[in-house]
């Protein structure tokens, strides 16, 4: 199958969209998506809230407890759901910010203003109080050991963290080129502390970048570098359909290209 599929999930007026790469094994395209998407989508649980922080002015990191039989793809994201309130619009989807190899579920949003409904909800969770989670979903994961280029657009730094810090727990980004391009425009750069200390002692790069025109920039080095790196852009869906279309305008391959566009931040 050649081309590339958009993905889709639309449960209670939740929406995330991941774009897939192109292939020409059929049969094995099918196999990850099944693995990747309907399957874990059936995967029901309750997870006990433990704590929230700041992580910038209006950024909050939820904490939860993680089962012993969880675990997922650094990357992924599930669908999680309130239960200790009625609310429309009560199910939403949320990179997994936290890394398999840590004892939390971690999820990480932007709260500014007045909150919706569900933002709400989770302000009010006290210790214990139970959230519903589906998954881990998608293919937004790294598949191989080749070069990769990491783009992130504000909150679309989370599936990136988790990655980042699945590498430096495991060692397995040893041998590795991996760079990040953190985009934001408001210089938050929450998790910049962190970043800094897993580069510093692994192959791992970071660039803090404030606008497109940097952005690019950068890629063009990358890509002048790197004639098959893997590119993985998150965040915005504006950002990350840019970002597409500029890496196809320098020959990138869509195979070549994940994406995870987020909505409702």
């Amino acid at each position: 199958m050649t081309g590339h599929l958009l993905v889709s999930y639309n449960e209670k007026d939740t929406k995330r969209c991941l774009i897939v790469g192109e292939s020409r094994d059929e049969g094995r395209w099918k196999m990850s998506f099944l693995t990747d998407n309907l399957i874990p989508i059936f995967k029901k649980r309750e997870l006990a809230f433990r704590e929230r922080y700041r992580e910038a002015e209006d950024v909050y990191t939820f904490v939860f407890d993680k089962d012993k039989d969880l675990s997922w793809k650094a990357g992924q994201y599930g669908l999680f759901s309130i239960k200790h309130k009625k609310i429309k619009k009560g199910t939403k989807p949320f990179s997994l910010s936290s890394a398999p190899a840590e004892d939390a579920v971690r999820i990480t949003t932007k709260i500014a203003g007045e909150p919706s409904e569900f933002k709400q909800a989770l302000l009010e969770m006290e210790r214990g109080t139970k959230i519903g989670m589906s998954g881990p979903l998608g293919p937004f994961y790294l598949k191989d050991r080749g070069p990769a280029l990491f783009v992130a657009g504000g909150m679309g730094i989370t599936p990136f963290r988790s990655i980042i810090k699945q590498l430096h727990l495991t060692g397995t980004g040893a041998g590795m080129s991996v760079r990040l391009l953190y985009l934001d425009g408001e210089k938050s750069y929450i998790y910049r502390s962190e970043l800094g200390e897993k580069a510093g002692d692994s192959p791992i790069s970071v660039s803090y970048l404030a606008s497109r025109d940097e952005l690019y920039g950068e890629i063009d080095e990358y890509a002048a570098l790197h004639e098959d790196g893997k590119y993985f852009v998150a965040g915005p869906r504006s950002l990350v359909d840019a970002v597409s279309v500029y890496l196809q305008t320098k020959k990138v391959p869509k195979r070549n290209i994940a994406k995870d566009a987020f909505f409702g931040y």
